[in-house]
């Protein structure tokens, strides 16, 4: 009888090993996210926004992730085709992501983002919206 109960704990536990490692192994781009440090930002040239990439499971800031695109328009307010340019900047703190951008007009601006975080084979991609303001 002792020896059924011992296989049916290493069974279990065997399980609860092969169970962790299947979803570890399901961690992929939806972990992180990317969100907005300030959502209301001065309207006009040399407007800074920046962004913070979060991995979800640890709620902490991801550093040295590679953004390789951009794109900053104004969908919120049904504008999709006003678009402005977006230039990095030099970081402010680990994980946190700075642009230099033109707001040419005030109200609400999407700004999508991509980037590759090292060891992810997929690409993180996210939008915050903010809000140009005077």
């Amino acid at each position: 009888m002792e020896k059924t109960t011992f296989n049916a704990r290493t069974t279990l536990l065997a399980g609860a090993v092969l169970f962790s490692t299947a979803t570890a192994s399901l961690s992929g781009a939806q972990d992180y996210e990317f969100q907005a440090v300030n959502t209301d930002i001065k309207q006009g040239p040399g407007s800074t926004v920046s962004v913070r990439l979060v991995d979800k499971r640890t709620g902490k800031a991801v550093p040295d992730a590679v953004i390789f695109t951009t794109r900053m328009d104004m969908a919120p307010d049904g504008m999709e085709m006003m678009t402005t340019t977006v230039e990095p900047s030099a970081a402010t703190e680990p994980g946190v992501y700075d642009f230099t951008t033109n707001l040419s007009m005030q109200g609400g601006w999407r700004f999508q983002v991509a980037a590759k975080v090292q060891g992810e084979p997929e690409t993180v991609k996210g939008e915050v919206v903010l809000k140009a303001v005077p």
